[in-house]
């Protein structure tokens, strides 16, 4: 069985536990507490150069990490990777959308705001984050006006990662109202066989107030 290494808050590690959950496979679950310096331990740096969750150890006892690498390898032979060239290159492309567009601007804001580091940022830098997550949900909201999905019918791994960090905008403190497709579209996700609605507060970790290490 595989050793997945997580830190429950983070939604790098919930997407992929959101396709184990479509999958319906276990996998065993070693927590990383990154806030009191595990991530940087050598052991773990061992696993994962850059110290950060999640990372995946195989049967065979060799090491993936990234969440996006991680997804696409578990996706593999499923139907949530598409067997044609054309549609792995496009879900290549969202998930660069996601690191580069969602996770950098949403994702870095709402950890933010959620430990109480957003008082401990410049003004300018959490203005530019919020207003390249308005953008990211403008571009997901234009796409998703023309297809369910982020690849026509199918959902896919490139739902499941830009879902993570995505629908929780708000928490960000930015406003998900506007962008009406993007809402029905989180309902469509919500709605999928094996659906993981289970998202885990910062504050379970009483050391998430600090800085990472």
């Amino acid at each position: 069985m595989h050793t997945l290494y997580d830190y429950l808050p983070s939604q790098n590690g919930y997407k992929i536990r959101l396709l184990l959950s479509h999958l319906g496979q276990a996998c065993h679950t070693q927590f990383i507490s990154i806030f009191e310096g595990d991530g940087q331990r050598p052991e773990y740096l061992s696993i994962n150069p850059t110290g950060a969750v999640p990372a995946l150890r195989l049967d065979d006892g060799r090491v993936l990490s990234e969440s996006n690498a991680i997804l696409g390898y578990l996706a593999e032979g499923t139907r949530y990777l598409p067997e044609d060239r054309f549609g792995r290159a496009k879900v290549a492309q969202w998930l660069s959308f996601e690191a580069d567009y969602v996770q950098a601007t949403i994702g870095s804001l709402r950890h933010w705001v959620m430990t109480g580091k957003a008082d401990r940022r410049p003004q300018a830098l959490l203005d530019m984050k919020r207003a390249g997550g308005r953008k990211a949900l403008e571009v997901l909201d234009r796409e998703l006006a023309a297809r369910p999905f982020l690849l026509g019918e199918d959902y896919t791994i490139a739902d499941m990662s830009v879902f993570a960090y995505g629908h929780r905008a708000d928490e960000a403190g930015i406003g998900m109202e506007p962008f009406g497709n993007v809402l029905a579209w989180i309902a469509r996700v919500r709605a999928q066989p094996g659906f993981l609605d289970r998202i885990h507060p910062y504050a379970i970790d009483p050391h998430s107030a600090g800085e990472l290490p």
